[in-house]
């Protein structure tokens, strides 16, 4: 932050900005400079006033709902512009006043300092397949909710079925059930009628998503990728999205930790306590990659199924999936044989697998 004579905090709003400017210096003044709106025009008007005034400046704000507009417009205005995040903002226990004005002051005075931790801003289009994994889970859990919907009905009418649940003879067991009053008749069609659409809509998403990345810069990326057992092109598209490209992490262990499968501590003086993974960055990745990792339960083998559906991968990439199932393996029945929980096993798989994942990622490098 060398050379930069003024930090702007911005606490952006859906209609309004409030702005506040901390000059460089350790002792250099804070102040309040007023709010403007929310529109590209205010925006950049604000901000060529600001560098007219102050010379070279940095911008930071939080990341939120109103997504990355305003850094990407400053960004192309040649201005410097960071987004921080706001679950790492640094507050003041005691503080029980907060407004805008507050905010903005907080922010700008803190980037000063070096005191935020900034995420990573992706493109357009990262951004927008980022969206469209999010949709895809959402049908998920739409698809979940009617299940479970469907089968607390059957249950409070005292009908149960005898078999897997969800498989075809299931259905069709569904299908033909019938009730005393027409009244349960039709409310009972509507819930099957709602699993129909939303199962339909799910897959329509992961056949969208499956086309968005064959024509992207990750499709070498996607396709090493599914040579991982457990990995197919949902998760692996997954992992892209939050990603976006590999070469940010030096190393795998800070990939594991921004995908949040990082063991967490509580130790205090010579009290070590181990606690649980810490579950931070996106729930959405980190679910897909345990259920990723419950795969290497069962033998290592490269099966039919693998042979058939895995797409084709070079020869230093298939061995190095065969190691990940060997090792990965052995990790989980080391884990279970000592009395761990097989969701802790499944964890503990899932933070080496991000390991190999990460070495894929690096051996075939982005848009190649």
């Amino acid at each position: 932050m060398q050379g930069v004579c003024a930090f702007v905090g911005l606490d952006v709003h859906k209609e309004t900005i409030s702005v506040a400017v901390a000059d460089a210096g350790r002792a250099g003044e804070v102040r309040h400079v007023g709010t403007i709106m929310n529109e590209p025009a205010a925006i950049g008007k604000f901000a060529r006033s600001l560098a007219r005034r102050h010379g070279v400046i940095e911008f930071v704000y939080e990341a939120g709902s109103c997504g990355y507009n305003v850094q990407r417009q400053l960004s192309a205005m040649g201005m410097i512009c960071r987004v921080c995040a706001p679950s790492l903002t640094p507050r003041k226990p005691g503080d029980r006043i907060k407004n805008d004005r507050r905010d903005a002051i907080a922010l700008a005075r803190l980037h000063r300092a070096g005191e935020l931790s900034y995420v990573w801003v992706p493109d357009a289009l990262h951004e927008a397949l980022r969206d469209l994994i999010r949709a895809r889970h959402a049908a998920g859990q739409d698809v979940r909710r009617d299940r479970i919907r469907i089968q607390s009905f059957m249950l409070r009418c005292d009908l149960r079925f005898e078999g897997k649940a969800w498989s075809r003879r299931h259905r069709m067991w569904l299908c033909n059930r019938t009730f005393a009053h027409p009244a349960q008749q039709i409310a009972f069609q509507t819930y099957l009628n709602a699993l129909e659409h939303n199962e339909a809509r799910k897959a329509g998403i992961e056949q969208q998503i499956r086309e968005v990345i064959t024509d992207s810069p990750w499709a070498k990326q996607m396709q090493a990728l599914q040579a991982l057992k457990g990995v197919g092109p949902i998760v692996a598209a997954t992992v892209l999205a939050e990603v976006g490209d590999f070469s940010r992490f030096a190393h795998p262990r800070q990939l594991v930790a921004y995908f949040g499968l990082a063991p967490g501590e509580h130790s205090s003086g010579g009290t070590a306590r181990p606690r649980g993974i810490t579950k931070a960055g996106s729930s959405i990745a980190r679910a897909v990659l345990c259920e990723a990792a419950w795969s290497y339960r069962t033998t290592p083998k490269v099966g039919q199924w693998m042979k058939e559906r895995c797409p084709p991968v070079s020869q230093d990439i298939a061995a190095l999936a065969w190691k990940a199932q060997l090792r990965l393996h052995k990790t989980y029945r080391k884990l279970t044989a000592r009395g761990k929980r097989s969701v802790v096993a499944t964890a503990a798989v899932a933070r080496e697998l991000l390991g190999f994942i990460w070495s894929i990622g690096q051996r075939v490098p982005l848009g190649v």
